[in-house]
């Protein structure tokens, strides 16, 4: 990843796939979730739309499910789960040294405000984010931009002031579309995957 992050007053990150290897528990407890609805969610086919929403999953399946109650029950599978959340060791010590240059750092995720900053408990990285922006705090999931211009305005930081980091077409679409720069940490981070 880039070392150089003079240009930037502040560091955006997914959370999902980016920080953490949660997209293995996510996919299973979606899953199991979907499958109380008679609805059989492929692994092969989850991965290909990895960033994608669950309400945006839920469209391409064309199935009809309470949406409330698939992310409630879901929500509370994951948090059960928890416990076995790993963080990828290289993106914490690139935001490590992010907070030690002074930027400042905010998660924005697709995922519920509750699931995500138990999250960021669970694995002992809350003393790093000035900010947790969620699902519930935007208008639109990535690919739009809102969730990324959300964190920025809560960080009070001009968006071209902001570096992304992501780990889904989905998010590096919503952040050139927010007009920041943004770093694919795929190629830095090994997935159980």
């Amino acid at each position: 990843m880039r070392s150089d992050l003079t240009a930037y007053d502040a560091v955006i990150m997914d959370w999902d796939g980016t920080i953490v290897d949660s997209q293995p528990m996510n996919f299973r407890c979606l899953a199991e979730v979907l499958q109380l609805y008679g609805v059989k969610l492929r692994e092969s086919w989850y991965r290909e739309r990895l960033g994608t929403s669950v309400d945006g999953l839920l469209a391409e399946l064309g199935v009809s499910v309470p949406l409330g109650d698939v992310l409630d029950r879901c929500g509370e599978l994951i948090i059960q789960e928890l416990p076995s959340l790993k963080a990828f060791p290289m993106v914490v010590e690139w935001l490590e040294r992010a907070r030690e240059g002074g930027l400042a750092c905010a998660v924005a995720s697709g995922g519920g405000g509750a699931v995500v900053r138990a999250g960021v408990e669970a694995v002992g990285l809350t003393h790093l984010f000035d900010v947790v922006v969620a699902r519930e705090d935007a208008v639109l999931g990535k690919p739009a931009p809102d969730l990324f211009l959300e964190a920025a305005r809560q960080l009070r930081v001009p968006p071209q002031r902001c570096l992304v980091v992501e780990d889904a077409e989905e998010g590096l679409a919503a952040a050139r579309a927010a007009g920041m720069d943004v770093v694919d940490v795929r190629p830095y981070v090994t997935s159980r995957w």
